[in-house]
């Protein structure tokens, strides 16, 4: 069956599709970021995802400050085209519900610790018997098997673990972590990649699978050339700060007034940096006349440079470099990036309105594709905002979803602001 006839038989004609993932429904039980950031993702390509929340929330709605408006920016930052649904998995009532909406989803993803799914009664193989070609993603630290199963995953812990942090800081300082979870992130996007290819499958097939992503297994990957470097010589990788194992020059430079990062990856870029820099015969130096010599005499290059970048204001030599074709920028902060005009151009900060909470700005979606591009359609929601329309429609009635509310099973914010 290839994807088209697919289509079809959910009976949406392709040509009249707006996003990628249009009529899929994911049924979203993580919580956190790694979770989060690849529903999200999912979100962005024209899924429609049902988060499905505890009564007290994601546990990112209590990670502030900051806030805005009484919402955690953090959970903003990945739950944008997503709908709220707040229920407690503990109560037996909860389980019919969940039937209708496995029953009406094509893909459950959920990040808890290896074996909770199996206690709450939402695990792959209960899940199936609703709906036999369900696509299951179970995200975690570090996977469902191995003897660190059981292992709580949070970036900074996988981090450490998966050899990444070894890599990072200055040499001769402690190990540092980067500025946002990229354990996390590159976690949930290998669980994307695999559900796409999941969903590919089973166009074909039309049969469904399991998928076990780990964040310690994706950020292993993530070592690529060190790994390999390793690999080839038997030796650990130091930490360099910004500068790069196998390139010369290639790393941030003092400026005299700040910082700027320089990528010189090749011959023709050296003899025009060179030039650029106002010391043409740099370029012939025995010592430096090719990448091997220059890695391997890093300080005596560093040592020529550095006076020369220290005498310079930063936007000098931006203009100087790009102006002979040299990869340059400054170190850019956030507060800089809303006034970049190449940011602008893409749309890479926009805005969302919610009637809760009104106006606030939001990342942009990298996904631009001539037929079908990401989009942001929904802001972050409140908890449990789409409890009633959710339920209303998989099948219940309204007299049985306010009986489900009084109940305790089931939370609305709706229901309970009337």
């Amino acid at each position: 069956m290839t994807f088209e006839k697919l289509i079809r038989q959910m009976g949406i004609p392709s040509e009249t599709l707006h996003s990628p993932l249009e009529g899929l429904r994911v049924l979203d039980f993580t919580r956190a970021m790694a979770g989060p950031f690849g529903t999200m993702l999912l979100g962005d390509l024209g899924a429609e995802v049902i988060k499905v929340e505890p009564p007290a929330g994601d546990d990112t709605r209590n990670w502030a400050p900051p806030e805005v408006n009484g919402i955690s920016s953090y959970f903003m930052s990945a739950n944008r085209n997503k709908k709220s649904i707040s229920m407690d998995l503990k109560r037996e009532e909860s389980g019919a519900i969940l039937k209708k909406l496995v029953e009406g989803s094509d893909i459950v993803v959920e990040n808890f610790r290896p074996g909770t799914a199996e206690k709450l009664g939402i695990d792959y193989d209960t899940m199936r018997k609703y709906r036999e070609d369900l696509i299951y993603c179970s995200i975690s630290g570090f996977g469902q098997t191995g003897p660190y199963r059981e292992k709580s995953g949070f970036d900074l812990t996988v981090l450490a673990s998966s050899g990444l942090m070894d890599l990072t800081g200055e040499p001769g300082r402690p190990p540092v972590k980067f500025g946002v979870p990229v354990t996390d992130i590159t976690g949930g996007m290998f669980a994307v990649i695999s559900i796409l290819s999941a969903l590919h499958y089973r166009s074909v097939s039309g049969k469904g699978q399991y998928i076990d992503t780990s964040m310690m297994d994706s950020s292993m990957l993530t070592l690529t050339h060190q790994a390999t470097a390793y690999f080839a010589t038997g030796i650990d990788p130091e930490p360099m700060g910004s500068a790069h194992s196998s390139i010369a020059p290639y790393q941030v430079y003092e400026t005299s007034d700040g910082y700027i990062s320089v990528a010189v990856g090749t011959e023709k870029l050296w003899k025009s940096f060179c030039t650029a820099l106002g010391s043409p015969a740099m370029a012939d130096d025995p010592l430096l006349m090719g990448n091997r010599e220059r890695v391997k005499n890093r300080d005596y290059l560093n040592k020529k440079l550095g006076p020369l970048f220290s005498a310079k204001a930063t936007s000098e030599l931006v203009n100087l470099l790009e102006n002979h074709g040299i990869p340059v920028s400054p170190i850019n902060r956030i507060s800089d990036l809303e006034r970049n005009e190449q940011v602008t151009a893409r749309n890479m900060i926009t805005e969302v309105s919610h009637p809760g909470y009104g106006k606030v700005k939001s990342l942009g979606t990298p996904f631009r594709m001539s037929r079908t591009p990401g989009s942001i359609r929904l802001p972050p929601p409140l908890l449990g905002e789409h409890t009633g329309e959710i339920l209303l429609d998989a099948g219940f009635g309204e007299h049985e979803i306010r009986g489900l509310i009084r109940g305790k099973v089931v939370f609305s914010c709706t229901e309970q602001k009337d």
